[in-house]
C-alpha cells in the first residue's frame, strides 16, 4: 500500500471538505447509513468469519464480545449516523470575538485539524465511529483497524465509500491502512507515527500495550486515548446494597469495556456489608464466565478473610498478587481491597488508575466533594455506575475515545476534539506603530 499517494489523497479531500456546508456532509452521512443498511448481510457474514477465526486463536469471550457483531448492533450504528448528523456542525463556529482599542476585530472560530489516523483494536463499530466524526467535523481519516476484524472493516469501509459516492460526498475521505498478512508486521503503523507533514494526528484507541506503543513512537501529534484501570470506592457512610448494585453493573454489564471496574475499595466499616452480598450477586454469573461462583474476585488479606479466608472461600475468591492493583482486566475478573479511610483510598486510585474514570459511594457531600477534588481522572462519579463513560450517555454521540490526557480534550471525545481554532483578524488599512 502506498501510503504517501493515501496520505497525499487524504490531505486534498480534507482541504475540500473544510469548505463543505452541514447540509452537504449530513446528507453524505445519511448516504453512508443507507450502504450500511444495505450492505448488512455481507457485513454480519464477514464478521462471523473474523469470530470464528479469533475463537480458534483463542480470544476470551469478553473480548469476543466487543468484536462480534449484530442486527441490533448494525442499527445503532446507523441510528448514531443520525443522531451526529442532527448534532450541530463545529466548524465555523466562534468560540470568541472582540475588538481591540486600536479597531481591529477578532474572531476566535473552530477549524478542522485536516487529516486524522485512528489506530484501534477490534470493535469494527469503531470504524464507523471515527470516519463519521472526522467527517463532520471536516476531517479525513486514515483507519488503521486490527488484523482481528479485518474483514469487517474492509466490508464496512466499502459501503462507506459506497454511501458518499451516491450522496455526492468526499469519497477519498476516508482510507483504510489494512494490516499486514498474518497480522505481525506493523510496519505500517510506525510509518503513520513518523508521517509529519501528512498527518495531522494520530488517535489510539484499544489497550495499554497499543497506547504505550503510539505514545512513545510517534513523531506526529497524538491524542491519548486511554485503557481504563477503573476504581470505585465504597465509603464509610455509602449504602451498601446501592454499593453492591453499582458495583455488579460495572464489571458485569460489560466487562472487557476500557470503563469496566477493575478495582473494588471498601472501608473497613462497610466492608462486609458490601462484599459478602456482592459475592452472591456474582453468582449468577457462573455459566457465562466458565467460573464456579462468576466473576473471580482477588482479594487482599482483610476482604479474602471477609469472604472465606483459606479453609471457606468459595472457588472464585483467591488472594490477589501485587500486580493485580493497577491492572486492566477487561474480564470476568475484580480485585478488592479493604482501606480504613477517604485518604487512603484517594491515595490508592491516583497511584494506581489511569486516570479514566473512577467512583464513589457515599451518604457524605463532604466525601464526595474531597473525592471528586482531589481524582486526577477524566470522569469522577457519585454513586453512579462508572459505564456511563461513553459519548452517547453523556449527550455527545459517537465518540473517538476516552482521552486521558489533560491537554486539548479529556474525557469522551465528540465532534470539537477533532477541531482545533484559529483568529481571524479584519481592519481598515491597519499598520502597527
Amino acid at each position: 500500500m502506498n501510503l504517501d499517494a493515501v496520505c497525499s489523497s487524504l490531505g486534498s479531500a480534507a482541504s475540500r471538505l473544510a469548505s463543505c456546508t452541514a447540509e452537504q456532509k449530513n446528507r453524505a452521512l445519511a448516504g453512508v447509513a443507507g450502504a450500511l443498511d444495505a450492505a448488512r448481510e455481507e457485513i454480519l457474514a464477514a464478521n462471523a468469519r473474523d469470530v470464528e477465526r479469533a475463537r480458534k486463536g483463542g480470544m476470551t469471550e469478553s473480548l469476543i464480545a466487543r468484536l462480534a457483531l449484530s442486527d441490533h448492533a448494525i442499527d445503532e450504528i446507523i441510528e448514531a449516523l443520525g443522531k451526529l448528523a442532527a448534532q450541530t456542525d463545529p466548524i465555523g463556529q466562534v468560540v470568541a470575538g472582540w475588538k481591540v482599542p486600536n479597531g481591529l476585530e477578532i474572531r476566535q472560530v473552530r477549524v478542522p485539524i485536516g487529516v486524522a489516523a485512528v489506530i484501534y483494536e477490534s470493535r469494527p463499530n469503531v470504524t464507523v465511529d471515527a470516519f463519521a466524526l472526522a467527517y463532520k467535523s471536516s476531517n479525513a481519516v486514515l483507519l488503521r483497524g486490527s488484523s482481528s476484524a479485518l474483514e469487517s472493516n474492509r466490508i464496512i469501509v466499502k459501503a462507506i465509500k459506497a454511501g458518499l459516492a451516491v450522496s455526492g460526498g468526499e469519497v477519498d475521505a476516508v482510507a483504510m491502512c489494512e494490516p499486514a498478512e498474518g497480522g505481525d508486521s506493523h510496519a505500517d503503523v510506525d510509518w503513520i507515527l513518523n508521517a509529519v507533514g501528512k498527518i495531522d494526528v494520530a488517535l489510539p484507541r484499544g489497550g495499554a500495550s497499543l497506547i504505550k506503543r503510539v505514545v512513545e513512537t510517534a513523531r506526529i501529534p497524538v491524542i491519548e486515548t486511554g485503557s481504563g484501570v477503573c476504581h470505585v470506592y465504597v465509603d464509610a457512610s455509602g449504602d451498601a446494597r446501592m454499593a453492591a448494585s453499582i458495583v455488579e453493573n460495572a464489571k458485569i454489564q460489560k466487562p472487557a469495556a476500557c470503563n469496566s471496574v477493575d478495582c473494588l475499595l471498601v472501608h473497613r466499616d462497610r466492608a462486609e456489608e458490601v462484599l459478602l452480598p456482592l459475592l452472591a450477586a456474582f453468582l449468577p454469573y457462573a455459566e457465562k464466565t466458565g467460573r464456579e461462583g462468576g466473576v473471580e474476585i482477588r482479594c487482599d488479606e482483610r476482604s479474602y478473610a471477609i469472604l472465606g479466608g483459606p479453609s471457606k472461600a468459595p472457588a472464585n475468591v483467591v488472594r490477589a498478587s501485587e500486580s493485580d492493583w493497577g491492572f486492566e482486566f477487561l474480564d470476568y475478573v475484580l480485585a478488592v481491597r479493604v482501606v480504613d479511610s477517604l485518604e487512603e483510598a484517594i491515595q490508592f486510585i491516583n497511584a494506581h488508575s489511569t486516570k479514566h474514570s473512577e467512583a464513589i459511594i457515599t451518604e457524605s457531600r463532604a466525601n464526595a466533594r474531597a473525592f471528586q477534588q482531589r481524582i486526577d481522572s477524566a470522569c469522577v462519579y457519585v454513586n453512579a455506575s462508572i459505564r456511563f463513560t461513553d459519548g452517547a450517555e453523556f449527550g455527545l454521540g459517537a465518540e473517538l475515545g476516552i482521552s486521558t490526557q489533560k491537554l486539548h480534550a479529556r474525557g469522551p471525545m465528540g465532534l470539537t476534539a477533532l477541531t482545533s481554532t484559529k483568529f481571524l483578524i479584519e481592519g481598515e488599512g491597519h499598520t502597527r506603530p
